[in-house]
């Protein structure tokens, strides 16, 4: 009896790594939340979260190196199979007030909760092919979020639901160039897919149209005065449609990465990752009430929009950038004890603006000012050894918001966020690993200081976020 336990806790280990695997495999397909800056992710190492990520590519024995750092891989001997998912828990509560084009007050909640619940996975394979060489394949989540807002608040011409997400598939290979420094090069496939989704100011649509009629001469003074008053009768504030933008793109990066063993106790590791650039690709939709849907019918509207029909089904294209990132990571390690420090800065300032270019003549681009600056991540943290089977964990961190009040939206309403964190790792034997993690994070209150819609209507007040992080991970190692 006491055998057949043995064997089948010998034979549970590698099921229970091949169990999780499967649930990040049915992760990599569901939606994101981001729990670092703006939409960036850092959650691809359950055992790096608990202690903030700090030492990420340094602390040794994480098969997440072969995203974060290529180079050191040096330190893994041997072939590992890694799954980790991290549950992220965000909310994001808004309070204040809006007002359309003329200061008229829009009417309407607060949006409820903005944030979710939801996974994010991460999978790797590291493998020594030689003395000197490694190589390695992984699958992570570097950016993704997601709000949703109730559909009748305050903000709904600014945003009701936003989604994006990108997916990396990831091969690297690393050198050890001498016994104390290696280097490590990456290739990244990353898929990025969005969605946008707002309600559309109707009454503002159609007196911008008289308005830009009368700027351009079509009309009198007189005629737009009492046209804009049909409109107002006809499309009455509150006449409300609805926009979906959804579109998706493979683009291609690199990153490079270094790695040296300054001392028998000492390690340091720097890594490049690039820009990627996006041309996203996709399709518009319009929910357009009947009343919008006579007046654009009339022959007065349709001669000022020379016969050109909007908002209708159409496909439109998109640039967006993803950022590009250098991090430095280090670790000393003792007999009874680790300690580690990250500091990492991510480009941001290449997000100007996102505008979505359509298909149908007659639809204007739709355009999300980001104008964003670069951030930093800084994290200190480490690992205490109870025994050879038991570490425990812990780090802080904080992490700069490329966001500001003035150009802060409800798309991304991020603030600069203070992290927590614990963790805990079991080697229930010299191949098989389970860790375990938990982070809150404090953020600072993120102000809206008018953040303008497409047609005109004015958001401000303040959002209350907050974030909870709660991970496991299994390593198998042959």
């Amino acid at each position: 009896m006491q055998k057949s336990f043995r064997s089948f806790s010998r034979a549970a280990r590698p099921l229970a790594f091949a169990a999780l695997s499967l649930a990040v495999v049915g992760a990599l397909t569901a939606p994101k939340s981001a729990e670092a800056s703006a939409f960036q992710l850092h959650e691809n190492s359950v055992k790096g979260m608990g202690r903030a990520y700090a030492g990420s590519a340094t602390a040794g024995d994480d098969a997440s190196v072969v995203v974060n750092n290529p180079a050191a891989m040096s330190d893994l001997k041997g072939t590992y199979f890694q799954a980790d998912i991290t549950a992220i828990n965000f909310g994001a509560k808004f309070s204040g007030s809006a007002h359309d084009a003329l200061g008229r007050p829009i009417s309407g909640g607060n949006g409820g909760d903005a944030g979710t619940t939801l996974p994010v996975p991460s999978l790797y394979f590291a493998t020594q092919v030689g003395d000197r060489w490694h190589v390695g394949g992984g699958f992570s989540v570097p950016f993704g979020f997601q709000t949703e807002y109730d559909k009748n608040w305050v903000g709904r011409y600014n945003a009701v639901k936003t989604k994006l997400e990108s997916l990396d598939a990831t091969l690297s290979a690393s050198y050890d160039v001498t016994d104390t420094f290696a280097l490590g090069a990456s290739v990244v496939a990353q898929r990025t897919s969005a969605t946008l989704t707002s309600a559309i100011n109707f009454n503002s649509v159609g007196l911008g149209v008289v308005q830009q009629a009368a700027a351009a001469g079509k009309i009198t003074p007189a005629q737009a005065q009492g046209l804009a008053q049909q409109v107002s009768v006809i499309v009455p504030p509150g006449s409300d449609g609805y926009a979906t933008i959804k579109g998706d793109d493979w683009a291609y990066g690199w990153q490079l990465g270094g790695y040296w063993k300054l001392s028998p106790n000492d390690r340091l590791a720097l890594n490049y990752h690039s820009k990627i650039s996006h041309t996203i690709q996709g399709t518009a939709n319009f929910t357009v009430p009947t009343n919008v849907q006579a007046l654009l019918a009339s022959p007065q509207v349709g001669a000022l929009l020379g016969g050109a029909v909007p908002f209708q089904h159409t496909g439109g294209t998109a640039a967006l950038t993803t950022p590009a990132s250098a991090t430095a990571s280090y670790w000393h390690q003792e007999e009874k004890f680790g300690l580690g420090m990250d500091v990492a800065w991510t480009k941001w300032d290449v997000l100007k603006q996102l505008t979505v270019k359509y298909d149908n003549p007659a639809q204007p681009p739709t355009v999300e000012p980001f104008n964003w600056r670069n951030t930093w991540y800084i994290s200190v943290g480490g690992d205490y050894y109870v025994n050879e089977k038991l570490t425990l964990r812990a780090g802080v961190a904080v992490d700069t918001t490329p966001t500001r009040a003035s150009n802060r939206d409800p798309r991304v309403p991020d603030s600069t966020r203070q992290l927590v964190s614990l963790g805990v790792g079991y080697k229930a034997s010299e191949h098989f690993e389970i860790n375990a993690g938990y982070t809150h994070i404090f953020v600072n209150s993120a102000h809206v200081n008018g953040s303008v819609s497409s047609t005109g209507d004015v958001l401000t007040g303040s959002y209350d976020d907050y974030g909870n992080l709660l991970g496991v991970s299994a390593q198998y190692k042959f």
